[in-house]
């Protein structure tokens, strides 16, 4: 789970921080878009995720002020560019900790209480966990994308769809 972890991490990071910081507000203006994140949003969001997903798994409280009630988009105080992405750097740490304490013994037992319905257990959130980062940053890249940037993970790789001869 950590190994996975730590591809997942590497990929959102990187793309958090290729995006420019005058371009964390930005939303798409075609099509229907209607009440989606921000690109500053979709990566505060997952952050607020890791916290409780890992604080979960770990048998501990998330960090004051960090809960998934309403929108999950972290907290107000995340304005700018840096301290975002501080946030979401934090947030892979916490969840590190976590899947090292995923054992044999704890992985399948019940968790008390879960802040996902259907995942009661430590392996069910932690694999929830990547599904759920994996999905946002889907989002981010389309953004990226539409703002001229390639994705990290993309650059220097083939073309997905060559041209035929």
């Amino acid at each position: 789970m950590d190994a996975q972890l730590t591809g997942v991490e590497k990929q959102f990071v990187s793309a958090a921080e290729a995006m420019p910081e005058d371009k964390y507000s930005y939303l798409p203006q075609t099509g229907d878009f209607a009440g989606v994140r921000t690109f500053a949003l979709e990566i505060t969001h997952v952050a607020t995720a890791n916290f409780v997903f890992s604080s979960a798994i770990l048998g501990q409280d998330p960090p004051p002020g960090v809960t998934v009630a309403g929108a999950a988009n972290g907290p107000d105080t995340l304005r700018t560019k840096a301290r975002i992405v501080a946030y979401l750097k934090d947030s892979f740490a916490l969840e590190h900790k976590a899947m090292a304490s995923l054992t044999r013994d704890n992985a399948l037992a019940p968790l008390p209480h879960s802040p996902v319905p259907g995942m009661n257990t430590r392996l069910a959130l932690a694999a929830f966990s990547l599904e759920h980062a994996c999905d946002h940053y889907g989002q981010m890249v389309e953004y990226l994308r539409m703002n001229g940037i390639v994705p990290p993970a993309s650059q220097g790789q083939p073309p997905a769809n060559p041209p035929r001869k």
